[in-house]
């Protein structure tokens, strides 16, 4: 029983420590890093809303031909 409760305790401290150990290896991004970052998200968002705006392009005439333009 005693073990049980031993490894129970044991998981929650594992994780801090290594939470612990985690944040101390990150770094705050320079600013070169941070540019770059930045510019790839706003490439990723791009790129979705051009993908997003060509589905609902194509939908469109599709749905109306199925529907009958109700």
């Amino acid at each position: 029983m005693s073990d049980k409760v031993r490894e129970f305790a044991e998981v929650p401290q594992q994780f801090v420590k290594e939470g612990t150990q985690f944040l101390h290896r990150c770094t705050k991004p320079n600013k070169k890093e941070y540019i770059q970052i930045c510019k790839a998200v706003a490439i990723g968002f791009a790129v979705m809303g051009f993908i997003g705006y060509f589905v609902k392009l194509i939908h469109i005439p599709i749905n109306n031909i199925l529907v009958g333009g109700a």
